[in-house]
């Protein structure tokens, strides 16, 4: 399996509202993003989903994130979002992203989620809560995995300790609160999401 997007890095955009959404999508495109989640607890999601993809669709992988229905995978669908991401692994979401071509970062914490989420046809798996979890645990879960596929760390994950959970096998990461808090500047949006990219391509330019 291969990830979609040139940087492995989910911006994770909670509680964001549709008057800001152009602005904090651009900076985090302008700082090399091309994966942004607008979660459904966000205030008028859709709208939102729907600003982001018909602005910045043909440069970064839009969608919706916390997607806990099968439900709401249409209504992602229909706002023109392309990304569906969950907290959890709930067959019915996957099955239902994958039917309309989408691509899916399925939460996991256990072996048996893990393998579940890939039986129904999760394209990428997101181990949360990372952070608490720690290097060690995505080690031993990235053991037993297939070794293509796609894992991000996502919960507690900082430009400090990005590169620790690159080296324990992640792909990359979802982003959230140390990335987007709501009501934040557009200005802390950029300069968190360049100290981000800059974390990411370290560990690459050592690794080539």
């Amino acid at each position: 399996m291969t990830w979609t997007t040139h940087l492995p890095l989910i911006a994770i955009l909670r509680g964001i509202r549709p008057d800001e959404v152009l602005a904090h999508t651009q900076a985090l495109v302008d700082a090399g993003f091309d994966a942004i989640e607008i979660p459904l607890n966000s205030p008028d999601w859709a709208q939102s989903v729907q600003l982001a993809a018909r602005s910045f669709g043909d440069r970064a992988l839009i969608g919706a994130g916390t997607v806990l229905r099968a439900e709401d995978v249409d209504l992602m669908v229909a706002a023109g979002g392309k990304l569906v991401v969950t907290p959890n692994t709930h067959t019915p979401v996957i099955r239902a992203a994958v039917h309309a071509g989408l691509v899916t970062c399925i939460g996991c914490m256990t072996a048996t989620e893990a393998f579940a989420a890939l039986d129904a046809g999760a394209q990428a798996l997101k181990i949360f809560p990372a952070g608490n979890l720690g290097t060690g645990y995505v080690r031993a879960l990235k053991a037993v995995l297939p070794a293509d596929v796609p894992v991000f760390a996502v919960g507690g994950i900082t430009p400090e300790n990005l590169a620790d959970y690159l080296a324990a096998g992640c792909i990359g990461a979802g982003l959230g609160s140390d990335l987007y808090r709501p009501g934040q500047p557009v200005e802390r949006t950029a300069e968190r999401a360049r100290a981000f990219v800059t974390a990411y391509r370290a560990v690459q330019s050592v690794r080539t």
